[in-house]
């Protein structure tokens, strides 16, 4: 697996202020730590940083190429602003190849469940464990024809070679079943019985 490299720049100011200089310059503040170093803070590219995040998912493997050496790095919590939806802040946990690391996984339902039936995803991630360069992007469970009453647990699921399911095998991920209809509220279907009754009295008067 390829991992895309981002140039980055070691910081050396901090705090709110340095942080909207450093964005107004379509660049994101970002921090990166572990394997017992001092945690390093850099300024990214935007628009690269951005891209090599889309292209990696949620659990994004980059290079950061700082200090004349370049460091794999796993997206470990990525900071959004939740109206222009541009990046903030990324923080990234060192890691080497080879390297096993813990991470969730989002779940994907595909296919289309037998007619009349709803598709309820009770959880949308799942815990695995896989080699930093080989982290699965989703994990996809397949409901085509599944009729109601259909329920996919964490040990159905398909994980690619050289990854372990960590979830509770027992969880339910996925349950197909049958939408729930609205019934009239008794007391409301009552009180339009009384009337339809007086209205056929006061048509007999």
């Amino acid at each position: 697996m390829s991992t895309e490299i981002i140039k980055a720049e070691v910081r050396t100011e901090f705090g709110k202020g340095a942080a909207r200089r450093i964005r107004r310059e379509d660049k994101i503040p970002a921090v990166i730590y572990g394997h017992g170093n001092d945690p390093v803070h850099l300024t990214l590219p935007g628009h690269a940083t951005m891209m090599a995040l889309r292209h990696g998912g949620a659990n994004a493997v980059v290079e950061l190429d700082f200090d004349g050496s370049t460091h794999l790095a796993l997206a470990k919590q990525v900071q959004t602003d939740p109206v222009r939806r541009v990046l903030e802040h990324v923080d990234f946990v060192a890691v080497k190849r080879g390297e096993k690391v813990v991470v969730d996984v989002p779940v994907v339902v595909v296919g289309d469940a037998a007619a009349g039936t709803l598709v309820v995803t009770d959880l949308a991630a799942v815990h695995v464990e896989a080699e930093a360069t080989h982290i699965p992007e989703s994990i996809e469970v397949d409901v085509t024809d599944a009729e109601a009453g259909t329920q996919f647990h964490a040990s159905d699921l398909v994980l690619p070679a050289g990854a372990t399911l960590l979830t509770e095998a027992d969880v339910l991920v996925v349950n197909v079943t049958t939408p729930a209809v609205a019934e009239e509220p008794a007391a409301e279907a009552e009180a339009e019985g009384e009337i339809a009754e007086a209205a056929e009295a006061t048509e007999a008067e």
